[in-house]
């Protein structure tokens, strides 16, 4: 197996500040994140950057074409492989979606996500049900994998709570049919806590050839202690450490180890018990516990 790291979850490095660290540390690739993700007008980034709004190691998706030079530049001088590419593009969003194949094509990246729809948003916004919406879908990913193979790069579809494709089963009734060169799956550890687990190692026979990459997080259900109007408790997930969420990490690296899995893992870790850079290390450290890194 090979270890990278996603840069949505390295939020306070540049971009890099973040392939040089994440090289110095002994990481094999970095999966870069590429989405617009500037503040508003009159909006201040704030000095705690989250995640997912100010995160300084995002390559902004608007001109994106003329950042290929500059993100392969940082890649290979760092040393580092790329594992893929977080792409944030819809798949109903043709234009969008074949940018971000096309950049995935230059830089050699191989494989890059095209987002799924979120049903509850989507139903609400255009009164679509689930098996309209899943059609719909279904065809623009069969014209994506159409340009996929044209580009020689592979779309992948992450299993992702709140999505159409919350589950294995979910993404391979999707999937189905399609050519698994050009379109594969993000198996996601931390996501399957929220929604759609199932057993893991039977996830993974149930894909077959569609299991192409993996994302390994953790996360965990709490009690709010609040009530709903009926008395019931009110809980929610929130992202946890490796060893401390709910999903067994060793667990899954076994399933996969069962499977035969041998590609790529990528972290990202979203809790922040430990700071970035203790974070990102102690994470290697830990998989290479579970798999050796000659394996």
């Amino acid at each position: 197996m090979k270890f990278s790291v996603f840069t949505a979850s390295t939020p306070d490095w540049t971009p890099s500040e973040a392939a040089q660290t994440l090289a110095a540390q002994g990481w094999d690739g970095i999966e870069w994140r590429i989405v617009d993700d500037r503040p508003a007008p009159g909006q201040t980034v704030p000095a705690d950057r989250s995640f997912w709004a100010g995160n300084k190691s995002t390559w902004q998706y608007t001109g994106i074409k003329d950042s290929v030079g500059e993100i392969a530049r940082i890649t290979e001088q760092a040393g580092l492989a790329y594992s893929g590419i977080g792409g944030y593009q819809q798949a109903a969003d043709h234009d969008d979606v074949d940018t971000m194949l096309r950049v995935t094509s230059e830089l050699g990246a191989r494989q890059v996500r095209v987002s799924m729809p979120v049903y509850r948003q989507v139903r609400e916004r255009t009164g679509e049900t689930y098996p309209e919406l899943f059609d719909r879908t279904r065809a623009d990913l069969e014209w994506a994998v159409s340009r996929a193979a044209e580009l020689g790069v592979k779309a992948l579809v992450e299993l992702h709570h709140m999505t159409i494709t919350p589950s294995a089963s979910a993404a391979l009734r999707l999937l189905d049919g399609l050519d698994p060169e050009h379109v594969g799956v993000i198996h996601d550890l931390g996501n399957l806590v929220i929604e759609g687990q199932e057993d893991h190692l039977a996830a993974f026979e149930l894909l077959g050839p569609y299991l192409a990459h993996v994302h390994v997080k953790n996360a965990r259900w709490v009690d709010t202690g609040d009530t709903r109007a009926d008395g019931s408790s009110v809980w929610q997930h929130e992202w946890a450490p490796l060893r401390t969420g709910q999903a067994s990490v060793s667990g899954y690296f076994e399933d996969l180890a069962a499977f035969g899995y041998d590609g790529w893992v990528t972290i990202e870790d979203f809790s922040t018990d430990l700071p970035l850079q203790e974070r990102t290390a102690d994470n290697l450290a830990y998989l290479r516990s579970l798999v050796p890194v000659s394996a």
